[in-house]
């Protein structure tokens, strides 16, 4: 059952995608850049009701009461999966990614970021590049919006051994607003080597922000120890709340460093 649903899901997942982009494309582009949000963010509740209904997979969100009030921080969630590059834009007001600049070029996907301006990064201009970002940023951030950032930079599997990068550190450093880290285990449930999903629960967790003023190494390393300390409970209570899952050899690994009983393979 969970192959059939798996592909009944990736099957109502893309032709969501594909059906609203092609639908709502007329209205996206012709309402203003803040009201046109609704489309991306309905697309998001949309696909958590596909994989609730479809896979039998639910989440809640905890500590939504940390993100500031002036709506001007960066987000820093562990980054496990496809599900949160969309998962919390229904929470957030008008979000930013950076992303490779080889996405805008993507035909109509990249008129729907270039209309969010979202900041394109050249990665083969280095300095450079990090200076054209920083700039944008900047800009974006001073309109009162919030920037998302996977502080490892790439999808990591649930229970990997970190591997943060010193770019939200400098984001930090420069940009003088919160950093509000995420922690949650996506990861287990929509693996990224693999069309299977999996069904049960878990949470995502919104960590109290780490206020501007620190400098970098030393937010840097406040970050990787927040957020991995709630990464790793969050571990532990979701593996101990879905004993069916199959985990993947780094979730096995860090649960038996962490002490927990790892649940025999299946």
């Amino acid at each position: 059952m969970i192959r059939l649903r798996s592909v009944l899901f990736n099957v109502a997942f893309y032709a969501n995608l594909i059906l609203r982009m092609i639908v709502l494309t007329p209205v996206y582009f012709l309402v203003s850049r803040k009201t046109s949000w609704f489309v991306p963010k309905n697309w998001a509740r949309s696909n958590h009701w596909l994989m609730r209904v479809i896979v039998g997979t639910t989440f809640e969100i905890e500590g939504l009461d940390n993100i500031p009030k002036d709506g001007v921080y960066i987000l820093a969630p562990k980054h496990q999966s496809f599900w949160d590059v969309y998962a919390l834009l229904p929470w957030l007001s008008d979000p930013f990614f950076i992303l490779k600049r080889e996405l805008m070029r993507i035909p109509l996907f990249g008129w729907y970021v270039a209309k969010q301006r979202m900041v394109p990064v050249d990665r083969s201009a280095r300095g450079r590049a990090m200076a054209a970002v920083m700039q944008r940023a900047k800009a974006e951030i001073a309109t009162g919006r919030q920037l998302i950032i996977y502080p490892e930079g790439t999808r990591r599997s649930p229970g990997a051994p970190p591997d943060y990068k010193y770019g939200i550190a400098r984001l930090y450093r420069d940009l003088q607003v919160p950093v509000v880290p995420v922690a949650m285990h996506p990861g287990l449930f929509w693996p990224r080597s693999t069309t299977l999903r999996f069904p049960g629960h878990f949470k995502v967790r919104i960590l109290p922000p780490i206020g501007p003023g620190l400098d970098a190494d030393t937010f840097l390393k406040t970050l990787i120890a927040v957020t991995e300390t709630a990464s790793d409970e969050l571990l532990v209570e979701t593996v101990r709340d879905n004993p069916h899952l199959p985990l993947p050899e780094t979730a096995r690994t860090r649960l038996a460093e962490l002490g927990v009983a790892v649940p025999e393979k299946s």
